[in-house]
């Protein structure tokens, strides 16, 4: 799928992007994050070419089609990897790539997020309600935002003198359904459960419900992102929040910079923060 808007005489932006719910659409992070993006391109006259691929070599191949039919003046590269060959690419096709959670060690244009700082924030809400027996069901070990969560939740639960446990899953909320599962069929179970995303947190939420375990009562859920998801369901979930809204906002401003020719420079948007609402509690006695 590939779409434009605001198509007008300013930047051309390409992004692409692995499907990643079950209905190989957009997670909802990135509905957000585009749509701040696009609002402050259009102020601009900005364009946004969006290609929604199934993997790496199909996103390198879109940003090789772009240039050679003139398209985009930039890219947004997103969920990076160890050695990322997108980084490579970019650079030999001569164009200004914004990467978002990129090393801001690296000397290119950067939309830092901390991650770390995030996980810790989520394990010390629930090590403060009295949890001690935590879980983790994560996104895909390969990106770079995963790692840096890894290692923040193993020192924030041991730090505490807690227990942690992890399931990787791939932000579908088939993967939250299975992994609650398994989590809810440990002895002794988690008391709470973090999760990478809304998508999962939601449907682990009615695995929990559907085997009969009470939401917070029985298990405290913490998902990733505050989402109209996160707030409609029953009970609302508490969320590690940031505004990914502003994020898009932010990422448009480095872009322009970038076409712009500037020197390459790291932003970093404030860090999230923890929203408790119904769905984390003090575990049982």
């Amino acid at each position: 799928m590939t779409s434009a808007a605001g198509a007008g005489a300013g930047p051309r932006v390409g992004m692409a992007l692995l499907a990643m719910d079950d209905d190989s659409g957009l997670e909802p992070f990135y509905a957000s994050l585009l749509a701040g993006l696009e609002e402050e391109l259009d102020r601009h006259d900005g364009t946004v070419f969006l290609h929604i691929v199934p993997d790496l070599d199909a996103e390198i191949l879109a940003y090789r089609r772009w240039v050679a039919e003139d398209l985009v003046d930039a890219l947004v590269v997103s969920d990076l990897v160890e050695g990322d060959p997108r980084l490579v690419v970019c650079a030999e096709l001569g164009l200004p790539a914004i990467h978002i959670g990129g090393d801001p060690a690296s000397g290119a244009w950067v939309v830092d997020y901390d991650n770390a700082g995030a996980m810790r924030a989520a394990v010390q809400h629930l090590t403060g309600l009295g949890h001690e027996n935590i879980a983790w069901v994560s996104g895909p070990e390969r990106y770079r935002h995963t790692q840096a969560r890894a290692e923040a939740f193993t020192d924030a639960v041991n730090a505490a003198g807690g227990r942690g446990t992890r399931r990787e899953g791939d932000y579908g909320a088939a993967a939250g359904t299975s992994l609650t599962g398994e989590l809810l069929d440990l002895n002794p179970r988690p008391t709470a459960v973090v999760y990478d995303n809304d998508l999962m947190a939601v449907a682990g939420l009615r695995e929990a419900r559907r085997r009969g375990v009470q939401v917070p009562h029985d298990l405290s859920i913490l998902a990733w992102d505050d989402s109209a998801n996160s707030r409609i369901c029953h009970p609302p979930l508490s969320v590690v929040s940031r505004d990914v809204h502003e994020l898009g906002v932010i990422t448009a401003g480095v872009l322009l910079q970038a076409v712009r020719g500037d020197v390459p420079m790291v932003q970093t948007p404030p860090c999230a923060q923890v929203v408790a609402r119904a769905s984390t509690a003090p575990p049982k006695s």
